[in-house]
């Protein structure tokens, strides 16, 4: 039967309930559906009044309860199985966050892969990510989800993600697919003062400029669902933000796919102060173009009598209706309902894929006199872990189906790793344990320091007003200093945080996020130098609290930093630098960079520049290309990130590293979301973070066809 008509037949015969039943999410809990706290959704299910299904695990319960859907029915409609497959399902990645700094849209997009092949096989047809949301404020947790602060590398992501669950092909009846949904759209990475859920109050410039870009990459992706964010933008809730929903991104951007409500958040525009009841609040969300409420039960209780009251039309409860059952279609599940395909999780490949994820996350962040990698030969390693249930902690939020018994641990497998050396390791959790650590010191050649969060301190609902390393941590690292010991210090953690005295105390730091199942061997793998350390930070590090929300991206002010002028932009009591800069990441070589030059070329300029390694060993180094205009109507960041790439050579070894800028390269979003190009003077910027001292730059003048009147060379 053709797809449109299949659809048509289904709507024209519908029921009003039916079709409420459609645009109604439940949620369920665990792994089976004879348990009294899924009697409810049982009970739905079977009188059609769900379409779709979160939170319910394991192949045999999702074929249980497709079984009532298809059976039990009147019109056999198949359910949608949802579920938030993040960072992994069973075969854990590390976090976003974490695996951003990899700067590798590859792996990005080949984890994603991974992700939506388990997660088929269980009979998951859309997961609830990929999160793009952008951030600048370490302070909100749910910075733990996305690709960092800066939105170019955040649409590369998106891109990525949403290639990776879908297919390039778009063909999401294929059996290893996922339908992918982009959120949070509404700039919910700017909440006020980093406070999940709190309002957003942003220019139009930085909406269209900073926080949507990402969005827009995802749709022209071909994302198939995106989910508002639980906020209010300038006073107007994303759920019930026709504007923009749907003047904006499905008739300007031409998005066809679905929007899904966040939990419970059509039901709470009655606390935003904006619906009047829930009858009030189903029609505007609906009204703004929502198709999915998730566990609101507003439309399906309450859109009856909006419809009555003349609130809302039956078209645009048929319009929803419409877009839910084209999903449905578009997964195939109403020729195959199941999606089920067995499938080890994890095996060997994705166990493999999972380490290099891990290694490759790491960013290795201070290397005082080369301390790292360790020697295999030396006096004993001593391993202090301040943290209880490390294990379970390498999950990270958001962990899907993961399970903590598959998660490879530090300890074995440092000691796999350096068979010659003695290694011993103590949890010490609080200054309880401070005699003990230090009797351990007396026989030790160099202590490894694992601080941070617990899995529970990141993520959604975990906004921290204080990210930083507690004071018993803190105090750990100077026992070690005064012991006069090489002190290695690993961060675990969902955000970057506050080190304070830490940064000197210690000979070496490395931010370890949470690196999911392959979190031991690939810790162990950078520590001993079996591969080098590429990770490289997708968000800038606070030397200090009062400085968030810190970034790169920052504009020129009229009175610039002057250490000789009082009169100008800083603080009295901190630097106005992070302790570390967006890009930031050693490696255990060292390179050089040269000869930057431009040219065009078929309608394209060129940029290319120099690389070569100067260390001892072979090493991978991350480029990446800025861009500031000189001189516009706009005032815009002093640097704006470009593109990147990375570069594996070995000693000695040199390459010419090249960019191709065309013109959205050079162009930026107003405050209607209408591209802009401006012609004239633009710096460009080429190194290896984002810090002028460690950048090569050239200045050319553009035209409007992107012809080069004029080139300066390095300066």
């Amino acid at each position: 039967m053709n797809s449109s008509t299949r659809i048509d037949d289904l709507v024209q015969c519908m029921t009003l309930e039916e079709k409420l039943g459609q645009l109604n999410m439940l949620s369920a809990a665990g792994d089976s559906i004879r348990t009294s706290e899924n009697a409810a959704l049982v009970d739905a299910v079977r009188h059609g009044q769900a379409g779709s299904v979160l939170n319910l695990v394991g192949a045999q319960a999702l074929k249980d309860t497709q079984d009532i859907a298809l059976n039990e029915t009147r019109l056999g409609i198949p359910l949608l199985f949802c579920f938030d497959v993040v960072h992994g399902y069973r075969t854990i990645f590390p976090i976003p966050l974490g695996e951003a700094a990899s700067f590798d849209p590859d792996l990005w997009k080949r984890t994603a892969q991974c992700a939506a092949r388990e997660a088929s096989a269980d009979g998951i047809g859309l997961t609830f990510a990929p999160m793009i949301d952008v951030c600048r404020d370490p302070r909100w947790g749910r910075i733990a989800e996305g690709p960092g602060e800066d939105q170019w590398l955040a649409s590369i992501f998106a891109r990525a993600k949403v290639e990776g669950f879908q297919g390039e092909d778009h063909d999401l009846q294929r059996a290893d697919k996922l339908a992918a949904t982009a959120k949070h759209i509404g700039a919910y990475g700017a909440v006020t003062a980093g406070r999940d859920y709190a309002s957003v109050d942003i220019s139009e410039h930085s909406l269209h400029d900073i926080y949507l870009p990402p969005f827009k990459a995802a749709v022209e992706a071909g994302v198939a669902a995106i989910m508002p964010a639980f906020v209010d933008l300038a006073g107007i809730p994303i759920s019930a933000h026709r504007a923009l929903l749907t003047a904006l991104v499905r008739e300007q951007w031409h998005f066809d796919g679905v929007y899904i409500s966040d939990y419970h958040a059509i039901a709470e525009l009655i606390n935003h102060g904006i619906a009047r009841d829930l009858t009030h609040a189903a029609a505007l969300a609906l009204h703004a173009g929502m198709d999915i409420d998730m566990m609101s039960y507003a439309y399906i209780n309450h859109l009856p009598q909006a419809l009555a009251q003349g609130l809302i039309s039956q078209d645009e409860i048929d319009q929803a209706v419409r877009r839910v059952l084209t999903l449905k279609e578009k997964l195939g599940l109403f020729d195959n309902p199941y999606r089920l395909t067995p499938h080890t999780m994890p095996n060997e490949e994705s166990r493999a894929l999972a380490r290099e994820a891990a290694q490759k996350s790491i960013v290795l962040l201070k290397n005082d006199a080369n301390i790292l990698p360790l020697s295999p030969t030396g006096g004993r390693c001593l391993i202090v872990n301040t943290r209880e249930d490390i294990t379970s902690d390498a999950l990270g939020s958001w962990s899907g189906a993961g399970e903590t018994h598959d998660v490879r641990d530090f300890e074995t497998s440092l000691r796999a790793a350096l068979p010659a050396r003695d290694i011993r390791y103590i949890t010490a959790p609080d200054q309880n344990h401070f005699d003990a650590v230090r009797k351990e010191l007396n026989h030790a050649a160099v202590a490894l320091i694992i601080v941070g969060e617990k899995r529970e301190q990141s993520g959604e609902a975990a906004s921290r007003a204080h990210p930083k390393l507690s004071e018993y941590e803190t105090a750990l690292i100077k026992i070690v200093r005064e012991q006069n010991l090489p002190c290695i210090v690993m961060i675990n953690s969902g955000r970057p945080l506050i080190i304070e005295s830490a940064y000197d105390d210690a000979d070496a730091l490395l931010a370890c996020w949470f690196l999911g199942i392959e979190s031991g061997p690939a810790l162990a793998d950078v520590l001993t130098g079996r591969v080098d350390a590429t990770g490289r930070l997708p968000i800038s590090w606070p030397r200090a609290i009062g400085q968030i929300p810190i970034f790169y991206g920052q504009k020129p002010s009229g009175r610039p930093y002057n250490a000789q002028d009082v009169f100008t932009s800083k603080y009295i009591d901190e630097s106005n630098q992070p302790a570390f800069v967006f890009g930031h990441g050693l490696s255990y070589t060292e390179f050089s960079l040269s000869d930057l030059s431009c040219t065009r070329h078929n309608d394209r300029i060129n940029v290319e520049v120099r690389l070569k390694n100067i260390g001892a060993r072979e090493g991978t180094q991350t480029l990446f290309l800025f861009l500031h205009h000189a001189s516009t109507e706009r005032a815009r960041p002093y640097l704006q990130l470009r593109d990147f790439t990375k570069c594996t050579l070995k000693k000695d070894e040199e390459q010419l590293i090249s960019f191709t800028l065309d013109e959205h390269h050079f162009a930026q979003y107003d405050d209607h979301d209408d591209v802009i190009f401006e012609s004239g003077l633009y710096d460009i910027y080429v190194g290896t973070k984002a810090d002028f001292n460690h950048l090569l730059s050239c200045q050319i003048t553009i035209d409007r066809q992107l012809n080069i009147l004029s080139f300066t060379p390095n300066t």
